[in-house]
């Protein structure tokens, strides 16, 4: 995927990515696999220049790390760069994040309920054990 900006951020202050990297608290090689996979992108750089990035994609990194916060995947991210495109159209990718966010609601709210399962399972246990124990020592 070719890299592409909008056309109003060629006199915007560009960030070096070591700087970008350290402010955001992730590692070069993070943004350089994220820009690799296809789901950022970089300044257009001259041969064996450093990878920059103008404030537009400073949010779009951002938006990226809250999105692998919530537990999506590459390859999710990767369909809603597609479903964004080249066109940059917000409004494309929404409607398949949407999706995506409610499937990993769904995904958690089974999570919680394996989990709250397991904790009344742990807690009968425990008071099972418990109450074998209080009468073992009080038959003594």
């Amino acid at each position: 995927m070719s890299p592409s900006r909008p056309d109003n951020t060629t006199d915007e202050e560009i960030i070096p990515i070591g700087e970008l990297a350290n402010t955001l608290g992730i590692t070069t090689r993070t943004l350089r696999y994220w820009e690799e996979v296809g789901i950022i992108d970089s300044v257009p750089r001259a041969d064996g220049a450093t990878r920059g990035y103008t404030p537009y994609y400073v949010r779009r990194i951002r938006f990226i790390m809250k999105l692998k916060d919530f537990g999506l995947t590459i390859k999710e991210m990767q369909d809603l760069y597609v479903a964004y495109g080249e066109a940059k159209q917000t409004e494309r990718m929404i409607p398949r994040l949407v999706e995506i966010l409610d499937e990993h609601i769904n995904k958690v709210d089974e999570k919680m309920a394996k989990l709250a399962s397991l904790r009344k399972d742990i807690v009968e246990y425990r008071q099972k054990i418990s109450a074998r124990l209080s009468s073992s020592t009080l038959g003594k």
